[in-house]
């Protein structure tokens, strides 16, 4: 239910945003707007401006539309004519189609800046574990170091690693990496890679690189038990330390969650410590099926008390006013650029067609990103916005960027694109938007 809200909360703010761009620059030219719904099909609660203009909310939350004036789509009154989309000179028409994807990036930058100006929390991107045959291993890369820079690229963040590795996805090349060691001292690295994670429907990036990043050891402390649980049945509190189970003795939490899941359905004797006192209880763990594999494990109903990060793993990026409007403009332009070399790829092979996400990946990422924080949600509308802007101008009929290609064709010619291969392209692109949002949808099937 959390990941549904949040699915719709995000796209009715994205939605909103694309369609608003659409009807102020409308507006601006003279054009009689007659609805803007956010969703699609029938309205669930409706309203109208001065203007005329009905503004509605619709039961399908998957889109929106501004529906203008057009002698194309219906009879327009003579004293109306000047009124209608169709008859506006065609800057007029391209500035209002523009306007849509153009808002989404915008939108972006407007919110980047604002996290810059209150202040980015990030963790320092020290290496942690370096994944044995990977790239990273190959040329000895060492563990405790800290990645400065990729390609050149100075990096602060994990974040900002990954950005950086995400458009390197399908390439064959040498990544240039310089990391800053213990002593301090900055070493130069080229990592080989050969089409680098092309075939892989969900990439890894960070283990594919063979850098893991450096956490806080996570001790075997009870942090939460849920009620009703096996862990509170058992008589587990918040606070006790898992010393062993049957005897075998627990180092860190994941070796605890590993003998959990392996025991659905089967008696344990757990041996903890509960402030200075150690004692014996026999848990059960209740057993589900696994959301990676179908597999059964078992589970308890219990989460590990979270460890603190030393100050020195910590780093908050924070511009001023002024400079974080700069910071923002290039973020975004990195965004943008990474999401059209993305689509290349995509259409040239060099990155699985299986990496496309639907409505139900936007779901689980965005009630993730709401359940970090409002930092981390602000961050994903960021993100998904500009995905949103630069996918509608492709040129693609159906697509914003199909209808400013005719335009664009039209300003060239000096007449308008024939309506017979106009209704040509709208059925072509309506089979190859079909196709994109089936295999999306299906790819998302295949990852519950």
């Amino acid at each position: 239910m959390t990941n549904l809200i949040a699915l719709i909360v995000t796209l009715g703010i994205l939605v909103t945003i694309h369609e608003y761009g659409h009807f102020w620059v409308a507006r601006r030219c003279g054009v009689r707007v007659l609805r803007f719904s956010v969703g699609f099909g029938k309205p669930l609660l409706s309203w109208h401006d001065r203007h005329g203009t009905e503004f509605c909310i619709a039961a399908i939350p998957l889109g929106g539309y501004v529906r203008m004036l057009d002698e194309r789509e219906g009879e327009v009154a003579e004293s109306e004519r000047s009124l209608a989309f169709n008859t506006k000179s065609v800057y007029q028409r391209f500035a209002i189609v523009a306007a849509g994807p153009l808002i989404n990036i915008i939108f972006a930058v407007l919110v980047y800046w604002w996290l810059f100006v209150v202040g980015v929390q990030t963790i320092v991107p020290v290496i942690g574990e370096v994944v044995p045959g990977s790239p990273a291993a190959l040329v000895q890369v060492p563990v405790n170091a800290e990645i400065t820079a990729i390609d050149g690229h100075a990096v602060r963040s994990w974040e900002e690693v990954n950005t950086r590795l995400a458009a390197l996805i399908g390439e064959t090349t040498s990544v240039a990496l310089d990391v800053k060691a213990n002593d301090g001292k900055s070493i130069h690295y080229q990592l080989p890679i050969e089409q680098w994670l092309a075939k892989e429907a969900e990439p890894d990036l960070l283990n594919g690189i063979g850098m893991l990043p450096w956490r806080p050891h996570w001790d075997s402390v009870i942090g939460e038990v849920v009620p009703g649980q096996a862990a509170e049945v058992a008589g587990l509190k918040e606070g006790d330390k898992v010393l062993s189970v049957d005897g075998d003795a627990i180092a860190s939490w994941s070796q605890w969650v590993d003998i959990v899941q392996r025991h659905p359905d089967q008696s344990m004797q757990v041996a903890l410590m509960r402030g200075a006192q150690q004692l014996s209880l026999t848990l059960t763990p209740h057993s589900k099926n696994s959301d990676v594999d179908g597999r059964v494990i078992g589970y308890i109903g219990a989460a590990p008390q979270v460890p603190v990060w030393p100050d020195g793993m910590k780093r908050t990026i924070h511009y001023g006013v002024v400079d974080a409007f700069t910071e923002a403009l290039h973020k975004t332009s990195e965004m943008v650029s990474l999401m059209v070399a993305s689509v290349g790829k995509l259409v040239s092979g060099l990155m699985s067609v299986e990496s496309l996400g639907g409505p139900i990946t936007i779901a689980k990422v965005a009630g993730a990103s709401a359940s970090s924080g409002l930092e981390s949600f602000v961050s994903f509308l960021a993100y998904l916005s500009i995905s949103l802007g630069v996918l509608n101008l492709l040129p693609i009929p159906m697509l914003d960027g199909g209808h400013l290609l005719f335009f664009l064709a039209e300003m060239v010619k000096g007449k308008p694109v024939s309506d017979t291969v106009q209704m040509i392209s709208l059925r072509f692109g309506m089979v190859v938007l079909g196709g994109v949002m089936l295999l999306a949808l299906y790819n998302d099937l295949m990852r519950l």
